[in-house]
C-alpha cells in the first residue's frame, strides 16, 4: 500500500483549545485568531461551538463569532453542536459543516452529558438526517478511546462500535480522541488498526492530548499505521473541561514542526504559526504549550 505524504491538520484552537481557557476572550480577538489560522494555510479550523453557555461560557458568542470570520476559498470551518437545537442555530448564521461528539466510555457519556452511549447517539440522529438533506457535512468525534477519568480502561470494541455507529450513520470522518491524554505509542496504533478495520483509514483523524507527554509519539506511530488526519490546536491550548488532570491538546506548531522534519507536506506556514501562537498566548495571559514555539524565543 502506497501511503499519501500529506498530512491534513485540523486546527481546533479556537474550539476545543479555547472552551478550557480561563481567560475569556473577546470576538473581535477569536475573530482574529481564526483568520490568522486561515492564512497560516489550515485548510480545517474549527471555528467554534453551539453548545449552551452555561456549560462552556468561552464560546457564548459563537454565532457573532462565526458571522465575523473571513471565510477563506478551501477552508473549511466546522462548528460543534450537540443537538438538533444546536445544528439550527448554527445554520442559521450559515455554517455548512458540523461535528458532533459522542464518548466510547459509558462512565464519561454519563458524567459528561448526564446520557448513555446509546442515548447520545440517539440525539444525534435527527442532526445527521436534517444534514444529510441540507447538503452539510458531519464529523463525528469518539472521545475516550485509550482510556477513561472515571471508569479507567475502556475495551477497544466499544471504541470501535460507537466509531462505526456514526460512521455508519453519516459521519464523513471520525476523529479518535485520547481525551485525557493516557495513551502511549503501541496501545494507540493497535486502537487505530481497530477502527480501520470497520472504518477506511482516510476517513479517520486521530486527536491527542499530551496529558503524560505522549502526543507527538502517539501520532507517529497512527502515522505509520497509514492516518492522514491529525487534530492540533495552536500553542497546545485547551484540554476536555469535563475530564480531571487533562491538560492542552498537542500543539500545532509541534505537529508540524516533527512532520516537516520527517519530509511530510502540511501547507501550513510554520513561522507564522509560531507568530500566531505567540500572540495568542500574550492574550491568555501565560506561556505557549508549544516546545517549538518555546524554542523560537530562545
Amino acid at each position: 500500500m502506497t501511503l499519501s505524504n500529506s498530512v491534513r491538520i485540523v486546527e481546533v484552537g479556537p474550539r476545543d483549545g479555547l472552551q478550557n481557557e480561563k481567560t475569556i476572550i473577546s470576538v473581535s480577538d477569536k475573530i482574529s485568531l481564526i483568520n490568522r489560522l486561515s492564512a497560516c494555510g489550515f485548510k480545517t479550523v474549527e471555528a467554534t461551538s453551539f453548545v449552551s453557555p452555561k456549560w462552556v461560557p468561552q464560546l457564548a458568542d459563537a454565532a457573532e463569532v462565526f458571522t465575523g470570520i473571513e471565510k477563506y476559498s478551501g477552508v473549511s470551518y466546522p462548528v460543534l453542536v450537540p443537538n438538533l437545537q444546536g445544528y439550527e442555530r448554527a445554520r442559521l448564521v450559515g455554517a455548512t459543516e458540523v461535528a458532533i461528539f459522542g464518548a466510547a466510555s459509558e462512565a464519561f457519556s454519563q458524567k459528561n452529558i448526564n446520557a448513555s452511549i446509546d442515548e447520545s447517539i440517539e440525539r444525534f440522529i435527527p442532526v445527521l438526517e436534517q444534514a444529510k438533506n441540507d447538503g452539510v457535512k458531519v464529523r463525528g468525534y469518539v472521545s475516550t478511546v485509550l482510556g477513561c477519568p472515571y471508569q479507567g480502561d475502556v475495551p477497544v470494541n466499544d471504541v470501535v462500535r460507537v466509531s462505526k455507529r456514526l460512521f455508519d450513520l453519516g459521519c464523513y470522518e471520525i476523529s479518535l480522541g485520547d481525551t485525557i491524554g493516557i495513551g502511549t505509542p503501541k496501545n494507540a496504533r493497535a486502537m487505530l488498526a481497530a477502527v480501520a478495520s470497520e472504518i477506511p483509514m482516510n476517513q479517520l483523524a486521530v486527536h491527542f492530548h499530551d496529558t503524560r507527554g505522549q502526543a507527538l509519539a502517539n501520532i507517529l506511530s497512527c502515522l505509520e499505521e497509514g492516518v492522514r488526519v491529525v487534530d492540533a490546536a495552536i500553542s497546545g491550548t485547551g484540554g476536555c473541561p469535563y475530564a480531571k488532570g487533562a491538560s492542552g491538546n498537542v500543539a500545532s506548531e509541534d505537529v508540524v514542526y516533527m512532520l516537516e522534519g520527517m519530509g511530510m507536506a502540511t501547507g501550513i506556514h510554520l513561522n507564522n504559526l509560531i507568530e500566531t501562537g505567540r500572540w495568542l498566548s500574550q492574550l491568555l495571559g501565560r506561556e505557549t504549550g508549544s516546545k517549538v514555539n518555546r524554542a523560537s524565543n530562545t
